[in-house]
């Protein structure tokens, strides 16, 4: 049997777009290895200058305390900022799905340990950071001596006042 140029001609049109369909499927379809869907993006590079205000302040605080200082990591600002955004549309300061952030920092910053504190409508650095020092449970945090990163986010509501997540790792 041979073919006729109309069906060699339709042949060859054909296998270039199942080729390409094939490899379309093959290569973008990721492993279900649990670490895919778990990984997150840092979209945290820029700091404003309260976040690093505040930043220096704990660092400075844990320095008179003869703690070592904390290291700065992007990741856990990146789940800090998540955090933040769902606070300012709760419209409430809160601890909500810490496991999901936990989690998060376990699987993305190889976290072993995970602290958080969280504020509202302080409208400095040193005024969150001073209130999170006179709170026991937030200073226990701050003078953690295991943590060694640490990470920030602030966001502004529709009313000009500030939402605060500030999230401390002990790093593998």
């Amino acid at each position: 049997m041979t073919k006729t140029p109309t069906k060699m001609k339709t042949l060859q049109t054909k296998i270039p777009l199942i080729f390409a369909f094939v490899l379309l499927l093959t290569s973008c379809t990721p492993e279900d290895d649990g670490i895919f869907f778990d990984t997150i993006l840092e979209t945290k590079t820029v700091y404003s200058d309260i976040e690093l205000e505040i930043l220096d302040l704990v660092n400075n605080y844990r320095a008179t305390k003869s703690l070592n200082p904390l290291n700065k990591l992007n990741i856990i600002s990146s789940v800090a900022l998540d955090h933040t955004k769902y606070m300012v549309e709760k419209g409430e300061v809160n601890h909500d799905n810490f496991a999901e952030r936990h989690e998060k920092l376990v699987l993305n910053a190889d976290a072993l340990k995970v602290g958080e504190n969280v504020a509202y409508g302080y409208s400095s650095a040193e005024s969150v950071v001073n209130a999170w020092i006179k709170s026991d449970g937030h200073r226990e945090i701050i003078e953690n001596e295991d943590y060694t990163h640490f990470g920030i986010s602030t966001e502004m509501n529709d009313e000009g006042r500030y939402f605060f997540t500030q999230l401390f790792i002990e790093q593998q």
